[in-house]
């Protein structure tokens, strides 16, 4: 509901106060993630990353819903199959069935088939291979011209993600830009990025690739 005056238009109380909380909200999460990457906190750069960390390798990447996944049985092809996951996370394997493949890793998967196969198959060896990711969210926030969650393609880089949130702001500090990474077990990862050596290339800025569920902070 809209009031109106002869020469202004007020907001209605209901939508004034959505907007309010909405912009505590992401104030507080600002807070967080920036009091977390301010200069009294664990960062590493991303130069001296002995391996990304990155969920999409191999032995990382958590399977999301619309990926095209390979399985294979050695030596019994009539077992093996190809497909994407489902809307509800699953995947029909045969003589297996219904198997839930979303949020789990390949290794995770690849064991318990080989579980399940061991009434069926001798020794089962099964191999998981993701041969194609869908796109996936990251969140950039801080000093960039829109603050937002955006949809990257996979094997996207930080500069991709600031691109996608209009760029760097005025009053950004071009050497202070984090990725924070959620990892099992773990505390957050932060990696420090600098905005020239994305612009020119350096290898291990280019190299990093975002996971789904990233935080990109511009200080």
């Amino acid at each position: 509901m809209t009031i109106r005056t002869a020469n202004y238009a007020y907001p209605s109380a209901r939508a004034t106060w959505t907007t309010l909380a909405l912009m505590r909200g992401s104030l507080l999460l600002l807070v967080l993630l920036l009091t977390a990457c301010g200069p009294g906190g664990a960062w590493i750069w991303v130069q001296d990353l002995p391996k990304q960390p990155s969920t999409r390798d191999v032995d990382g990447y958590r399977l999301a819903i619309g990926d095209t996944v390979s399985i294979r049985v050695f030596g019994q092809e009539n077992l093996s199959t190809k497909s994407r996951v489902r809307p509800d996370g699953k995947m029909a394997i045969p003589i297996v069935g219904d198997v839930q493949f979303r949020g789990r890793k390949p290794s995770e998967i690849s064991a318990e088939l080989e579980a399940e196969m061991k009434a069926y198959v001798v020794t089962p060896h099964v191999t998981v291979t993701v041969e194609e990711s869908q796109a996936f969210t990251v969140t950039v926030i801080g000093e960039v011209s829109r603050p937002a969650t955006v949809t990257v393609d996979p094997a996207a880089g930080v500069l991709q993600a600031l691109a996608a949130a209009g760029g760097l702001s005025e009053f950004a500090d071009r050497d202070r830009i984090f990725v924070l990474r959620k990892l099992d077990g773990r505390p957050p990862l932060r990696v420090r990025f600098t905005y020239d050596e994305l612009k020119q290339a350096d290898p291990a800025s280019v190299a990093f690739t975002l996971s789904p569920g990233d935080v990109v902070v511009v200080d």
